[in-house]
């Protein structure tokens, strides 16, 4: 796992510029001071080794910026990650921006040269937002989502919008209005979905890390599919102010990256509460960083007694033998970790998906009615104010996002509301129920991240029920508004060079902290494997 994190070769062969000071104590977004004592060695994390060979002057920002942006236009037109690729010429001017600054042995943000990717459901001023849907193609909207602004202020560098599901809706990233993404791994395959652009963009290294959504596994299952790393929050932890609504009481921003450290340092960038947002939390953040420790520091046993529970139900019929397979590897590594590992038995695990799709669907048919044609939304021409709706929804939306509407609609209608709504958020309250006994009795829970690994384009796009169980693994996490981590732990057969399982990990809310410190452990004890996808794997 370690050469999925270390400096790229076009990066180190870079000739050194010489020494200047670093800085001692820098502060996140979050308001949590860092040190640089607690920071992750550089060949852990990228972000790390980025700013390290900055403020050493081993490299310049403009060098790193020109080394992704190469990496970007060989790969893109292969696998189409991008909606809108920033100007190389307004990338290189932020870059040179910071070059100048450490020159001058100013100080520079913790994320100063990170190049990220965003996913275009949530807001950038400076370039289009379109949510993967015709009916805001071309909107640019007026303000950065705070999450957004957060890392630019810390110094990173937005290089681009990454594809999606129209308005995060879908598995597979075939739902996008505009193109297919294709999987680095295996470009016949789909990289997941919703957030499939993000997590193939981390994946192929055409970008450091990069932002998601995560509504029932969007950020989880495509982290999976492209061995990545893909953290879902609890909800409340990162603000939504900017983030497209589609199910509010389940959308969460999530992040990918290269390594656990990566995705940490990303989570700490953007997590603390925002005036914008009610439902973020005001729950102090803690120094999610510090978890990341050298795995020279570690003892034969670092997760000594840690109890860990692997959900039954998560391992059963209707899960690929492969996946069985790479998921009980994972869990014998844990063992010799030092967890005490057993098997749990969730009940109303099945019940999550049905619920799932009554709720996020009634959501987000009061959510998306607010794209109109006059409200929102690019606006269909007609004289009259009806077929101005009509027509304006009818060429806007998408097949699957009018199949969704029509079920929340449904679900929502006089009549059916307790058959459906009402009952669907019984179930939720078991469910929520059900992960506090076992996280009561567990210091977390682990699964597969997707029933399978990534599967052809086209072999499940006319099947909605096929696509829809596919997200049986992730769906109950968000109902209970947990955070969850996903890591590559394996692979199965596939592609030219096999195709990467995801663990999913899953702890109590608020408790990033543990998760992050047992997948950094995880992966970096984890031995044998190399989630460096063949599309790029001469130049890392």
């Amino acid at each position: 796992m370690l050469s999925t994190i270390q400096t790229p070769r076009w990066l180190s062969h870079l000739p050194s510029r010489g020494h200047t000071k670093s800085c001692s104590l820098y502060t996140l977004a979050s308001g949590q001071p860092v040190t640089t004592t607690s920071l992750p060695a550089a060949d852990q994390s990228q972000i790390f080794s980025i700013r390290e060979s900055l403020l050493s002057r081993h490299l310049t920002a403009a060098e790193v910026a020109q080394s992704y942006l190469s990496r970007l236009k060989q790969t893109e037109p292969q696998i189409k990650s991008f909606l809108h690729v920033s100007e190389p010429e307004k990338v290189l001017k932020q870059a040179q921006e910071i070059d100048k600054k450490i020159s001058r042995n100013e100080e520079v943000g913790p994320l100063a040269g990170t190049l990220v990717a965003v996913k275009d459901n949530i807001c950038t001023a400076d370039m289009p937002s379109t949510g993967g849907s015709h009916i805001l193609e071309g909107y640019r909207p007026p303000f950065d989502a705070t999450a957004v602004k957060r890392l630019k202020d810390l110094g990173a560098i937005v290089v681009g919008k990454t594809n999606l599901d129209e308005f995060g809706m879908g598995s597979s990233t075939e739902a996008s209005g505009f193109q297919v993404t294709s999987n680095p791994w295996d470009l016949s395959r789909v990289p997941g979905g919703s957030s499939g652009g993000s997590a193939a963009a981390v994946s192929a290294r055409q970008c450091v890390v990069s932002l998601g959504s995560d509504t029932g596994g969007s950020v989880r299952q495509p982290a999976s599919f492209c061995g990545v790393v893909g953290l879902k929050p609890t909800y409340g932890r990162v603000s939504r102010f900017g983030l497209m609504a589609y199910a509010s009481s389940l959308d969460v921003i999530g992040c990918f990256g290269s390594s656990v450290a990566d995705t940490g340092i990303l989570l700490h960038a953007i997590s603390g509460q925002d005036a914008r947002d009610a439902t973020s939390s005001k729950r102090e953040v803690p120094d999610l960083i510090s978890q990341f420790i050298s795995p020279s520091s570690l003892k034969s046993r670092p997760l000594e007694g840690l109890k860990v529970g692997l959900i039954r139900e998560t391992v059963d019929v209707g899960v690929d033998t492969g996946v069985k397979t790479a998921i009980q590897g994972a869990a014998a590594h844990l063992e010799e970790l030092g967890c005490i590992l057993r098997e749990v038995s969730l009940p109303s695990f099945s019940l999550g998906l049905p619920a799932y799709y009554i709720l996020a669907s009634s959501e987000s048919s009061s959510n998306l009615s607010r794209y109109d044609g006059v409200r929102y939304g690019n606006q269909a021409s007609s004289d009259e104010l009806n077929s101005l709706y009509e027509d304006s929804r009818a060429k806007g939306f998408g097949p699957e996002v009018k199949r969704r509407i029509l079920m929340g609609t449904y679900a929502l209608s006089a009549g059916y509301y307790d058959a459906y709504y009402k009952r669907a958020q019984q179930v939720r309250t078991i469910i929520r129920k059900s992960f506090k006994a076992a996280l009561d009795e567990n210091d977390i829970l682990i699964s597969p991240a997707a029933p399978s690994a990534a599967y052809r384009i086209g072999e499940k796009k006319n099947d909605p029920l096929a696509m829809y169980a596919g997200d049986i693994m992730t769906v109950n996490v968000n109902l209970a508004g947990l955070p969850a981590l996903v890591l590559p732990c394996g692979f199965v057969e596939g592609g030219a060079a096999g195709l990467p399982v995801g663990l999913q990990m899953i702890g109590a809310a608020f408790d990033e902290e543990k998760l992050l410190k047992v997948g950094h452990i995880f992966e970096q004890t984890l031995q044998g494997y190399n989630f460096v996808p063949p599309i790029i794997s001469d130049v890392l």
